[in-house]
């Protein structure tokens, strides 16, 4: 709403005021409309509705009007206003127009003096209530003006001037208040839109943080589901062979104990050896699928790092490629839960060996910064492409023909709960490298370790599936 507080000195309308809720232009195209049709009416008016003994002046006073209407529609066409800023210099030209007409027309009867009414409704529309006052002194000057000069005196023209005076009043008051109501309104309503929109984006932005939280759920139980049917998997696959293998061993260590030729029984050691082995195998797969304890212990980070490397030295690409480890001396211990943070290194580490050809390097780092320590995973295979490192830890985003996307969701979720994070550190055509921060807890004992390297040769057992 244009309020006297709005009006600059000038007596122009304040821009920032009167546009807030785009009031302005639909104005200006009211006020566009309601010329011409004063116009068109003038034309009736002068060369149709019987004869003016001005008509060539009226005709010109029109023509000079209609030029100007022209300029305005063009600058409404635009997207601006003609003589926007001048809003009194308009009215005093619009005065003069309207007393011209009346003088070359039928003086104070003329019916043109009725665009006086029309014009103070334009300037109510358009500006300020001030501007609109300031209109109707200037209208009221050009119409007594017209009544001095039209020469007829006596008590009927002073009436006449008075009552047109009035009605000039009036209908500035009552337009000025329908216009200010009006903008009002409108200024009500562009608020309303407003804070209608705001609330618009942020349910929107609720819904989607909703999506968001139901999928990452829903991602997070289907892994859980999966890990359980492995466990079961696991252990009915180790129960099923165990036993056979049981009874195979309990056979070769029998006809070990018979008399037989060495030959016999360095074979059967052999076999014995063997059957350890899968035994051994079969016990490491069954404590990796048993159900995960949630509670969070003083862990040694190495130690988890080694049993990770256990369970992945049976995966089926591991087979030629090396592990090196560098573990820090004196590395603190680490509040975790350790098979989760177990399933985390493990992920990262079977991924490494996914994106390394045979023959290539994984190289595992530990390192003690200020307040955290920090496991890096670092590989040189062919990396991940730039478009892809922003949605890594996405749920369902996946770069392999045959992977679920949650591994590397689920251990930024596992990470976060321990207070820690995993970030992709770097990739390249040269390689990738992957770091985890868990914090440190002052209290801790550190755990000794050597400080010197080892590295894990390139494999040549028959590899296993995980």
């Amino acid at each position: 709403m244009t309020t006297p507080e709005t009006v600059s000195v000038n007596g122009r309308p304040n821009r920032a005021a009167t546009d807030e809720f785009g009031w302005e232009l639909p104005a200006e195209a009211i006020t566009v409309r309601i010329r011409w049709f004063g116009l068109c009416v003038g034309y009736v008016l002068v060369n149709f509705l019987g004869p003016h003994r001005n008509q060539p002046e009226l005709n010109g006073i029109l023509t000079l009007g209609a030029v100007y209407a022209l300029l305005d529609t063009v600058w409404s066409l635009r997207g601006k206003v003609f003589l926007g800023r001048l809003p009194l210099f308009i009215s005093l030209m619009e005065a003069v127009f309207i007393g011209l007409l009346c003088y070359f027309d039928n003086g104070l009867d003329s019916l043109f003096r009725y665009y006086y009414f029309l014009s103070l409704l334009v300037c109510a529309i358009r500006y300020s209530p001030a501007v609109t006052y300031a209109t109707f002194l200037l209208h009221a000057i050009s119409f007594t003006i017209l009544s001095v000069s039209s020469g007829a005196g006596g008590a009927g023209q002073t009436q006449a001037l008075l009552l047109m005076l009035i009605f000039l009043g009036w209908v500035t008051w009552a337009s000025t208040s329908l216009a200010t109501l009006m903008k009002a309104a409108g200024r009500k309503l562009s608020e309303l839109n407003a804070e209608l929109q705001s609330n618009q984006a942020l349910l929107e932005q609720r819904i989607d943080a909703r999506t968001r939280e139901l999928q990452e759920s829903q991602a997070l139980l289907l892994q859980q589901e999966k890990q359980a049917a492995f466990g079961l998997l696991a252990a009915g696959i180790a129960h099923e062979v165990g036993n056979p293998l049981a009874a195979i061993s309990s056979l070769v260590q029998m006809m070990n104990r018979r008399d037989l030729d060495d030959y016999m029984h360095e074979r059967l050691g052999m076999v014995d050896d063997q059957l350890r082995r899968i035994q051994r195998t079969l016990r490491e797969l069954v404590d990796f699928s048993r159900p995960a304890s949630k509670d969070i212990v003083q862990c040694d980070i190495h130690e988890i790092i080694e049993s990770a490397l256990s369970v992945a030295k049976y995966y089926k690409r591991r087979k030629g490629k090396e592990i090196a480890t560098r573990f820090t001396p004196d590395a603190p211990r680490v509040a975790v839960v350790r098979d989760l943070l177990l399933q985390v290194l493990l992920n990262l580490i079977l991924n490494s060996l996914d994106a390394t050809e045979e023959g290539g390097r994984i190289e595992i780092t530990t390192a003690v910064s200020e307040d955290s320590l920090d496991i890096e995973v670092a590989d040189d295979g062919h990396g991940i492409a730039p478009g892809d490192q922003s949605r890594l830890f996405e749920p369902y985003f996946t770069t392999k023909a045959t992977g679920t996307g949650l591994g590397l969701f689920v251990c930024r979720n596992i990470m976060e709960a321990f207070r820690g994070r995993i970030e992709l550190v770097k990739s390249s055509k040269e390689g990738t490298t992957f770091r985890l921060s868990l914090p440190i807890d002052p209290a801790a004992p550190p755990v000794k370790h050597a400080p010197a390297a080892s590295a894990t040769a390139p494999s040549s057992e028959p590899s296993a599936h995980l």
